[in-house]
């Protein structure tokens, strides 16, 4: 979703993105031209997913389904699911979309229903249901870690990760007296989201490990964001500010630049998604670079997770029958799958998948402490990531992450944020 607030220049915007989308595989016939189909692909581009990625993607998955031309579509910012409720109000609702969170647009019949069928190679076939349908391709499973600086951590002294949040805190306080930033934390301009980790972490630690189904409690209307609970894990945040902990100069940061801090050693910590696993391998920086979730008070297992991410189709694509088949081809497609995981550190959820031998260290590391919560039971939602029953109304993640922009900075108070975000939500679902 653009980040203007005015809907004229935002259609004006996806106009210009859907007249100079690069194309895979263009004829340059229309959709009703010689039997052939041409669908608008909707995506997005990170660091580590570029154009060059994506390009490659969508002609290997063109190559399986003649007939099938592809006009590609990038988001302006992140949220990917804000940008298509806005197409959607300007008539030009993508044909095939990835990571799209369905919610809002499922209910309102908007997307083409996945069968049993179609899902049989996915191992968590059910992972994301509306009213028990799915709509999504649940493809791969990510999770928010803590990535950390071994030398800086020596140097201060601490020899293991924490395991309780009390120990957290005792070595981010070790950490600042060697006169090394504990966190390295950012997201300014479009890449807001970036700042979110953190609190993705403390929603999972004291939100969702008591309440795993508290966001439908608060579609439901019987939580608020202003409850104690809620306001608690906003605060865990501020304080960590407030302590200096987390350092605020950084918080302007791009994505990218946040990333590079890390890797510059400019901070021994670094609270992002998994998909930093694979740059870590890549652009292998200085240090050994270890993994740990961020803990509970009482030091069981609550890791933020999402299983998804995969394609969505439009219930009126020019031909829906044709629009999954190439949704499948690339979501399926081997040569895809690697290079998802090489680039973007993807645990693959599809029956069969095996990962390439060449995985480096960090993200084995990381798969590993996935599974290894998966199997006690610890996985838990990742706030603002989810999806499925229960999940965030579209658009309502980017309001959260400017939100958590005031929290850092200290102009918001947790109670105040608690306050912004129920207003937020009054807003998306009126």
């Amino acid at each position: 979703m653009t980040r203007n607030p005015t809907l004229l220049r935002g259609a004006a915007l996806a106009g210009a993105l859907i007249l100079t989308g690069c194309t895979a595989g263009s004829t340059g016939e229309s959709a009703s031209s010689g039997g052939k189909v041409t669908l608008t692909f909707l995506t997005f581009e990170t660091p580590n997913l570029d154009a060059k990625y994506w390009d490659a993607a969508i002609a290997r998955a063109s190559a399986k389904v003649p007939g099938v031309t592809i006009k590609k579509l990038v988001s302006p910012s992140a949220d990917r699911t804000g940008y298509a409720k806005q197409l959607d109000s300007t008539g030009q609702f993508p044909d095939v979309m990835i990571g799209l969170n369905p919610a809002g647009f499922a209910e309102a019949g908007k997307l083409a229903e996945w069968s049993d069928n179609e899902l049989a190679k996915y191992v968590e076939p059910r992972a994301n249901t509306y009213d028990g349908k799915v709509y999504q391709l649940p493809y791969s499973a990510q999770a928010t870690f803590v990535y950390y600086n071994k030398s800086a951590f020596a140097k201060a002294g601490i020899d293991a990760p924490p395991r309780t949040y009390d120990e957290l805190l005792d070595d981010s306080a070790k950490l600042k007296a060697k006169g090394i930033n504990p966190f390295v934390v950012g997201g300014g301009g479009k890449d807001s989201w970036a700042d979110m980790f953190p609190l993705i972490c403390t929603v999972a630690t004291d939100v969702y490990k008591k309440t795993p189904d508290w966001l439908s409690q608060r579609s439901a209307g019987k939580v608020k964001f202003t409850d104690p609970a809620f306001v608690a894990a906003a605060q865990k945040v501020a304080d960590l500010t407030d302590k200096g902990y987390i350092d605020r100069a950084g918080l302007s940061r791009s994505y990218a630049d946040t990333e590079q801090a890390f890797r510059d050693g400019k901070g021994a910590m670094y609270p992002m998604g998994s998909w930093f696993s694979a740059s870590a391998d890549a652009k292998k920086p200085s240090f050994d670079t270890g993994v740990f979730a961020w803990p509970t008070d009482q030091g069981s297992s609550a890791l933020p997770g999402v299983t998804g991410g995969g394609m969505t189709v439009s219930s009126k694509a020019p031909d829906v029958k044709l629009a999954k088949k190439w949704a499948k081809a690339f979501m399926e497609d081997e040569k895809n799958l690697n290079a998802a995981v090489k680039a973007d550190g993807l645990f693959i959820d599809i029956k069969g998948y095996t990962p390439p031998d060449n995985m480096g260290p960090v993200y084995k590391e990381s798969v590993s402490a996935f599974r290894q919560a998966q199997k006690s039971d610890g996985v838990v939602n990742s706030f603002s990531q989810e999806t499925g029953d229960g999940s965030l109304p579209p658009g309502l993640a980017d309001k959260a992450a400017a939100g958590v922009q005031k929290l850092l900075s200290g102009g918001m108070t947790a109670a105040q944020f608690g306050a912004y975000m129920d207003s937020q939500w009054d807003k998306a679902t009126r």
